[in-house]
């Protein structure tokens, strides 16, 4: 579901996010976006929930009107392994083919800490690129994106 940040639950979620990001990235290669950022509105956030408790949440950021960017993909602790990250990702990828984007890409980082999302944005039909808007090449980096048909 669409998640206006309202919740305490979200909140937490991207913070803490933000902060493993900082902690496993070095500062001039960490890019994840902070709330206030998400707040933005050319981003929309979703969360899935479990009843009442949160599973997991991302967001696609609109960078033209055909090219969207997949940030802030996270699975809460104790839902790891239970295909919220592929849902997420789906619905992502759903609406950005509602909105006619052509191509959605991402930003990961690249040490062994970030393997599970490699695996999930290649399994999910994703191919390594190069930097994009605005990125520039960097070592702590990968790049993924995707066309959509």
């Amino acid at each position: 579901m669409i998640d206006d940040l309202s919740g305490a639950a979200t909140r937490d979620l991207l913070t803490g996010h933000h902060r493993e990001m900082a902690a496993n990235s070095p500062a001039c290669s960490m890019h994840a976006f902070d709330l206030t950022a998400l707040r933005d509105p050319a981003v929309t956030v979703w969360s899935a929930w479990a009843g009442t408790e949160l599973a997991g949440c991302g967001a696609l950021a609109e960078l033209d009107r055909g090219h969207g960017e997949i940030k802030s993909m996270r699975t809460a602790g104790g839902f790891t392994g239970r295909g919220v990250a592929a849902a997420v990702l789906t619905e992502i990828v759903d609406e950005a083919r509602r909105r006619g984007y052509a191509r959605l890409s991402l930003e990961t980082g690249s040490a062994a800490f970030f393997a599970p999302a490699h695996r999930l944005y290649l399994r999910h039909g994703f191919v390594e690129c190069g930097p994009f808007a605005g990125y520039v090449p960097d070592p702590h980096s990968r790049f993924f994106t995707r066309v959509l048909d």
